[in-house]
């Protein structure tokens, strides 16, 4: 009989200087959760860390590994249908680099679990700007993205990339996770974007978030050429109903 109501899916690549840390201080949390990590064949040994974790935490943690870099997209739709097959009820998504603050699970856990919203989004732009030690480039593309994301989807929340939420198991059920496509940030705007469209309540929870102490970023060009026509390929399809 599964013990925990909470799962959060933690993809990586290259992460062995973080995951764990991050899995020590999820595991310290007010509210019990299990981690799945989902890796892509990491070089740097990130598997084994992980594999170290299980070891210590042998009924929480569990790991999946691909071979080779199949994109974040892949690996949350996987790591969806692993915590709806376990029977979790709230799924919640989160980065290893330590971006996200773990303190911060369990504000989402609650919101969803409390029924004010069915997905909790850790927003960086619901409160003003939240983000530190981001150069000044990279700011002013993520705003300009959210803003472009934003205005042609109508979605109602400022961090249409946001990719730090909480998510309740009644939204994975009902919005036909297998037919989400993208990856990278348009992965989370069409997520949010279909459940917005399936009738359920999105709301933000502002967070404060913090560039990564360790490792490299996975932001490429192919990323925001992705975002930038996937929100239209989703409005065009919403309005011919073949979302």
């Amino acid at each position: 009989m599964m013990k925990n109501e909470s799962l959060i899916i933690v993809p990586t690549y290259n992460e062995s200087h973080n995951i764990e840390r991050l899995i020590d201080r999820l595991m310290d949390l007010k509210t019990r959760v299990d981690v799945l990590v989902i890796d892509d064949g990491s070089p740097d040994g990130t598997a084994d860390h992980v594999r170290k974790s299980i070891e210590k935490y042998p009924d929480r943690i569990q790991i999946i590994e691909r071979e080779g870099k199949l994109g974040l997209g892949t690996a949350y739709v996987r790591g969806f249908r692993y915590a709806l097959s376990k029977g979790y009820s709230y799924v919640c998504e989160m980065d290893a680099d330590f971006s996200h603050d773990p303190d911060d699970v369990d504000r989402l856990i609650d919101e969803v679990r409390s029924g004010n919203t069915d997905v909790a989004v850790g927003s960086r732009y619901a409160n003003g700007i939240s983000i530190i030690n981001w150069p000044l480039s990279r700011l002013i593309l993520s705003y300009a993205a959210n803003i472009y994301a934003r205005t042609i989807t109508g979605l109602p929340i400022f961090d249409t990339t946001a990719g730090f939420k909480c998510i309740h198991r009644k939204v994975l059920e009902n919005i036909s996770i297998d037919r989400i496509k993208s990856n990278g940030y348009a992965f989370q705007i069409e997520l949010h974007f279909r459940a917005w469209k399936a009738g359920f309540k999105l709301k933000e929870v502002s967070i404060v978030f913090r560039e990564r102490q360790e490792g490299v970023s996975k932001m490429s060009k192919a990323i925001v050429r992705e975002a930038i026509w996937r929100v239209w390929s989703l409005k065009l399809k919403s309005i011919f109903g073949r979302l």
